[in-house]
């Protein structure tokens, strides 16, 4: 894309400026004003274009200058992207600290990438001068942590026949490490990055069929809503509810290869805290540093609302880049309802017809398009690897029935509803199991069933069945009192309240609870269903239910999760073993009380 000669502002509204510019294309990005503030066109009439800037518009005026630059708004990929900080144009803001202080000054222009760094460049086995590459493929590795190993690829709108290869060694990221000329003779220079148009999907070979759940460690979303590497989630809630820790959890402790946690329109201060904790946080699978595979990108509310639109497709870009080079990839987006705002605030200024609360026409078209982007591939260089997308959404006053919240159902596959009401009562996470489900759920049992244990669908049913249960008796009991219930509808009530105390809630502060292997998960939810029905065959000898309530046993099982660590399995199926013996005496005693009784 070549870029047009200079223009001029011809209006301002907001973040939308017009310009004259007859030369620019849609999707084209703009530096405009004395500042040289940073856009993108999104609208052409006649010889003026419409230009929605990423920064604050204060002191543009009629009669500025306009340059169009020749290029979308693009992603700089390549080594030294995790454990960096950028915003949602990707510039790094430790380097913007530097050079600006705590705020980020108007038109400030920082590379993403550090150019002097030196990186140790290991050219690929078989490759040289004279070999063909297709688009995608592996040119060599860079170390860029201890634990990730960067793979340069060939950029993928690039194929052909290696002029040169350079050997083993140190480079910086604009050094030419390949030289590649294509069927029309044109030679493209490689360097150790390439950049990618963050509003175009990477291309890939083919999609693969998912068939790994990703671990979080949380019971209530492993065990019973489970979601596969490579699939889509949303997490609805009111405010208050709980979607940030959620989401933190998710984080730090899933078992992909590569975290990309995005802060989009969040507060300033919840971000702050993600910033000073993540880089303090050990990986669970490794021993070393989180950040080692970890990158942020911050987008506070505070931010132009446009940066904000902008930040979704720039992090999801980056997952792709990783995604391409074979790994598993988890990227969380905090919040969708921010990111949805400053669409419907962008064509409230472009005088769009407003929808449904306000929200543009295409809202719903967006999110596929967003959503569509996830998915477990084979990549161009032939390998597999995914983007799993896990988007929060904030319906206002908790509304699941608003646009954002029912755009996004219809979309994803896994959905884990939080309640505000479970919130209140400090249950966390409080994931509500009415309106929560999982479409995974088929194709995880098939892994659980060959990795943890063969039960773990019926037993997963089953818990489930029995916390239905209990809400219509606890409703029962809000109408007439618990004397209506029967002693086994009251063991019923017993048994869901030792499901959600003792595996439904975990503590994200507990060092212990806070990740949860799915070995102990099984064993803790296989634990609380084989003690409630121990009791019920109590009560069906005689056993009163108020001697059941009194025995130690249950407070000690609804304590198990935090005693009894991942590293302790031993320990934990020996208390699963004591717990059933506990039921011993009553058995022998209420039996030998009917034998007389007879």
């Amino acid at each position: 894309m070549n870029a047009a000669g200079p223009g001029r502002i011809v209006e301002v509204n907001g973040p939308i400026v017009t310009v004259n510019l007859p030369q620019v294309t849609i999707g084209e990005q703009v530096r405009v004003g004395e500042l040289a503030l940073v856009g993108e066109v999104i609208e052409r009439d006649g010889e003026r274009a419409v230009v929605q800037i990423y920064e604050s518009t204060e002191s543009l005026a009629p009669g500025q200058t306009a340059i169009p630059l020749g290029h979308p708004l693009a992603a700089e990929l390549g080594p030294g992207l995790l454990g960096n900080i950028f915003d949602g144009l990707q510039r790094p803001l430790t380097k913007i600290l530097e050079l600006s202080g705590d705020r980020i000054a108007r038109g400030l222009t920082v590379a993403p990438l550090d150019r002097a760094r030196q990186w140790h460049f290991e050219p690929a086995a078989g490759l040289g001068a004279g070999s063909t590459v297709a688009a995608g493929a592996v040119l060599g590795t860079v170390p860029e942590t201890e634990t990730i190993i960067h793979r340069i690829l060939v950029p993928p709108d690039v194929s052909g026949v290696l002029v040169n290869l350079a050997p083993a060694g140190d480079y910086n990221v604009e050094q030419v490490i390949a030289q590649v000329r294509d069927g029309d003779r044109v030679e493209h220079p490689l360097k150790l990055y390439h950049r990618w148009p963050v509003r175009t999907a990477r291309p890939y070979g083919r999609r693969d069929q998912a068939g790994v759940p990703l671990i979080t460690g949380q019971r209530v979303l492993d065990t019973f809503f489970p979601l596969l590497k490579g699939g889509r989630a949303a997490v609805p809630g009111a405010f208050g509810a709980g979607k940030t820790m959620v989401q933190q959890q998710i984080a730090r402790w899933s078992n992909a290869g590569i975290m990309i946690y995005l802060g989009c329109g969040e507060r300033g201060n919840e971000l702050v805290e993600i910033l000073e904790t993540f880089p303090q946080l050990t990986d669970p699978y490794t021993g070393r540093l989180l950040m080692e595979r970890t990158l942020l990108v911050a987008n506070t509310s505070n931010m132009p609302v446009v940066a904000r639109e902008a930040s979704i497709y720039m992090g999801v870009t980056l997952a792709e880049y990783y995604r391409d080079q074979g790994y598993d990839v988890v990227m969380v987006a905090d919040s969708i309802s921010r990111w949805a705002e400053a669409l419907r605030e962008v064509a409230g200024r472009l005088e769009q017809m407003p929808v449904e609360e306000g929200h543009p026409a295409y809202l719903a078209s967006r999110l596929a398009t967003f959503y569509e982007r996830a998915g477990r591939v084979q990549t161009l260089a032939g390998g597999y690897g995914s983007v799993s997308l896990i988007g929060a959404v904030s319906p206002p006053g908790g509304d699941f029935s608003e646009p954002v919240t029912s755009h996004t159902k219809e979309i994803v596959q896994t959905f884990w509803a939080l309640s505000k009401e479970l919130a209140d009562a400090r249950h966390y996470p409080a994931i509500d199991w009415t309106e929560s489900y999982s479409g995974y759920v088929d194709t995880a049992a098939n892994w659980w069933a060959e990795n943890v244990d063969r039960h773990w669908s019926a037993r997963r049913a089953e818990a489930l069945s029995l916390l239905l249960q209990s809400d219509e008796l606890a409703r029962i009991v809000n109408l007439v009192g618990p004397e209506a219930l029967s002693p086994a509808q009251r063991w019923v009530l017993e048994g869901a309240a030792l499901l959600k105390e003792g595996l439904l809630q975990q503590s994200a502060l507990d060092e212990v609870d806070s990740f949860c292997s799915p070995d102990r998960q099984f064993t803790l939810l296989d634990l609380l269903l084989d003690l409630y029905h121990q009791g019920r065959n109590l009560i069906d000898v005689g056993v009163p239910v108020q001697r059941l309530l009194q025995l130690p046993v249950l407070g000690r099982a609804r304590r198990a999760k935090s005693v009894y660590s991942n590293g302790q399995m031993v320990e934990l199926r020996a208390f699963a073993a004591e717990v059933r013996d506990a039921f011993q005496p009553l058995h022998l005693e209420y039996a030998s009380t009917r034998e007389n009784s007879a």
